[in-house]
């Protein structure tokens, strides 16, 4: 049998429609108490601290405050957090845990649009169309049809970080005859064969991916130990011709040496995700024309907004039901996760 919750919302206000689009609302009201729809920005608002102390689950998404100590404070009811967004690193201060509060992530479904834009941009960078659409416009058409690297045939992928998205593009890439490597050292090769459906990946070091991809995704999160992970060094031990995509985080790379490699025309790059983020203007990786820069949207957005709401709408059922929630986000993996 479940029980009335009461739920306050926390992001911004042009969201919300977004996110819980009026089916969803409607089905959100059925488990939940919403007075009115609280679009939270700003704990410390006197309406918004009144409406805290009867809180028993906090809906979040993107632009919600920090959930901090005296948050917690003044929502003595509050049972869990259940954020319709990815990474729940700058929501949550680590005693919401200690005080035994629910975190709950949709990043597992923020993973899925990040994978098919990651997907997309391998095979496109296989076929070379970003260079060759620049050089399409500047000197004309020409015939591509014999150009030997250019092709997605017995190509070789590596994707660096079995994360959550990182494992559904091994998964979506199966399929697709490429040769692919892994590089992660959270995972064993058990483990790393099980991520595709035919176990044909490798479990390599970093080093040795780097070398032997024609095409290098990058799925690590952004940790102390991997800022800079991927440095002139080892931008340098990609092969000529080779492509980086990278749609985790900007500061995984070495922008000065990203941009030598790129000018240089050495490697081509997709980035979905800079640093710093947003580029400047006129920086030369937004000029380059074997760069393709796109303005972080290979998570959800648009139509793909309300699909993070319909997974925090069915936590809060869970909630009220007494079933576990399928989102959990434990406090140890915050060390190791983005």
């Amino acid at each position: 049998m479940s029980e009335k919750l009461t739920a306050m919302i926390a992001m911004r206000p042009d969201l919300v429609a977004s996110v819980l689009p009026e089916p969803l609302m409607a089905r959100l009201s059925a488990t939940a108490r919403i007075e009115r729809v609280l679009a939270a920005t700003d704990f410390a608002e006197p309406e918004v601290l009144h409406t805290l102390a009867g809180t028993d689950v906090l809906i979040t998404g993107w632009g919600c405050p920090v959930v901090e100590d005296w948050v917690l404070d003044a929502a003595p009811k509050l049972r869990a957090v259940v954020h319709a967004a990815g990474s729940v690193k700058e929501l949550v201060s680590p005693t919401v845990w200690d005080r035994g509060v629910l975190v709950s992530s949709a990043a597992a479904v923020n993973a899925l649009p990040v994978a098919q834009y990651t997907v997309s941009a391998v095979l496109l960078a296989g076929k070379r169309a970003f260079r060759l659409a620049n050089e399409y416009v500047s000197t004309g058409f020409r015939d591509y049809s014999v150009q030997p690297d250019t092709g997605n045939h017995g190509r070789t992928v590596g994707v660096v970080g079995a994360s959550r998205t990182g494992r559904l593009v091994l998964a979506m890439l199966a399929g697709h005859g490429f040769r692919l490597l892994v590089s992660d050292p959270t995972i064993t090769e058990a483990q790393a064969a099980a991520l595709v459906p035919d176990g044909r990946v490798e479990l390599v070091e970093l080093d040795d991916l780097l070398m032997r991809s024609d095409v290098v995704t990058v799925h690590a999160p952004l940790l102390p130990g991997t800022r800079g992970l991927l440095d002139a060094r080892r931008l340098a031990l990609l092969p000529d011709r080779a492509v980086l995509v990278n749609t985790a985080r900007g500061a995984l790379i070495d922008a000065e040496a990203l941009v030598a490699e790129c000018a240089s025309g050495r490697i081509d790059a997709v980035l979905d995700v800079t640093d710093p983020e947003p580029l400047p203007h006129g920086h030369p990786l937004l000029t380059l024309p074997n760069v393709l820069v796109t303005p972080h949207v290979a998570g959800a957005m648009g139509s793909e907004v309300s699909r993070l709401g319909e997974f925090a709408v069915a936590e809060v059922e869970r909630l009220a039901t007494g079933l576990p929630l399928l989102g959990l986000v434990a406090a140890e993996e915050l060390a190791t996760t983005a």
